[in-house]
């Protein structure tokens, strides 16, 4: 019987259930990703059962990366209680601060996460890795408590949706305006307890780092989880970074999916996801109409905080300043891209144009830390959300964007290409 890709996953990992689309499983992990925000609480929860043990120290991966450097005693008190964790459990996938970062890219970049392999987090977000033709999706805390100490997760068997991108972009255009018409053609909620399953002309000229926009923001969509099935490319990105421990699946050609979205890129636009959701998107004409001005922009997050993202920023604010009255935040998603940005001279760049680099941290991203947003303040963002209340004040408002948009407008002072 054919099977799309995610049933093939489940199929391999499969301990317990019905197997078949809306049946329940039991399946096991291969990798469990854990930050300071949801493991402390679920470690609470398992301390208070007596539990102790950890399923397999070798297959969890551990950073602090929402409040990083910590912003108060809070958030202090949860990174000590990872820190402690982590020594006491003998887990050696640690990345502390000095080495620390947003981590999905963390992940990704340090080659944890292969083709086939099952993965979870204690963030939405982790469909991040579905990239790499893996199921990876977000969970609760007592799902972490308990795959903490079981190695296994419970799911319900999704359906998939088939997400077809012909066609070429035009200059100027990227995968992050490519996914903002997704989301806007799905809504928040059209892939809800679904899988989306990304292919066509245009995943296939891409390189996994700009495939991972897809992946990442499945979950605007409401999406478990978003997958590509694993090509040459696929193999050769997770080989290079270390991961040998992975089974290459893909859908079947004649495998079942509940719908198939079709779209053509080749007129696409640079696009703009106005407030208060990352399906209200706009082409960037229709928000230079509006002459949108900004007060931040923000350039980071699991979404395009890469290398890539800064490279593309760095050439628009090249001999150029940013506009006055607008502070830009350059933040890398992790040490290594940090140290890659300023060994390429990026920084100097960046300051001279008048922007500002943090930490690898995802702290403004969710309102938490390091850019937040004042009441009546105005963001353009490369970040994944745009919810109200999203990076700060509830009387804010963000705007999603390129890296390429949040540069141009930062010198603009509006929103502009």
């Amino acid at each position: 019987m054919s099977q799309t890709l995610v049933e093939k996953i489940i199929a391999k990992n499969l301990i317990s259930g019905d197997a078949r689309e809306g049946g329940f499983v039991k399946i096991r992990l291969d990798r469990l990703l854990c930050h300071e925000v949801t493991t402390p609480p679920a470690l609470t929860m398992l301390e208070k059962r007596g539990i102790s043990r950890v399923f397999d120290p070798a297959k969890i991966v551990v950073t602090p990366d929402h409040f990083v450097p910590a912003k108060d005693e809070k958030s202090a008190t949860l990174a000590k209680k990872l820190d402690e964790w982590v020594r006491r459990a003998g887990i050696k996938n640690y990345y502390p601060i000095g080495r620390h970062g947003v981590c999905h890219t963390i992940f990704l970049e340090n080659g944890h996460i292969g083709p086939g392999m099952v993965a979870i987090a204690g963030d939405s977000h982790t469909c991040t890795h579905g990239v790499v033709g893996a199921l990876a999706f977000g969970v609760g805390t007592t799902d972490v408590a308990a795959a903490i100490a079981t190695g296994e997760v419970w799911l319900e068997v999704p359906k998939t949706i088939r997400v077809n991108l012909i066609g070429k972009l035009q200059p100027g255009v990227f995968a992050k305006d490519t996914m903002l018409e997704v989301v806007r053609q799905l809504g928040v909620a059209g892939a809800t307890d679904r899988v989306l399953e990304f292919g066509g002309e245009l995943i296939d000229s891409l390189e996994v780092e700009d495939r991972v926009v897809f992946s990442n923001m499945a979950i605007e969509a409401g999406a478990t989880s978003g997958l590509i099935n694993p090509d040459q490319k696929t193999i050769d990105y997770v080989e290079a970074r270390g991961c040998r421990d992975f089974t290459v699946l893909q859908s079947d050609p004649d495998a079942h999916y509940e719908k198939t979205l079709e779209i053509d890129v080749s007129a696409l636009e640079p696009m703009v996801a106005y407030p208060h959701l990352p399906s209200n998107a706009k082409s960037i004409s229709a928000a230079k109409r509006d002459k949108i001005k900004i007060d931040q922009a923000y350039l980071g997050s699991c979404t395009n905080g890469r290398i890539q993202d800064l490279r593309e920023a760095a050439a628009v604010l090249k001999n150029k300043k940013i506009a006055d009255g607008v502070r830009m935040i350059v933040v890398p998603a992790t040490t290594k891209i940090w140290n890659q940005a300023e060994e390429e001279g990026l920084f100097k760049i960046f300051t001279a144009a008048g922007a500002t680099i943090s930490t690898p941290t995802c702290g403004a991203c969710l309102g938490g830390h390091m850019g937040v947003l004042a009441a009546g303040e105005r963001a353009i963002a490369s970040t994944n959300r745009n919810f109200v209340g999203r990076m700060g004040s509830k009387e804010s408002e963000v705007y999603l964007a390129s890296p390429r948009i949040v540069a141009t407008s930062a010198v603009a002072g509006f929103i502009s290409d």
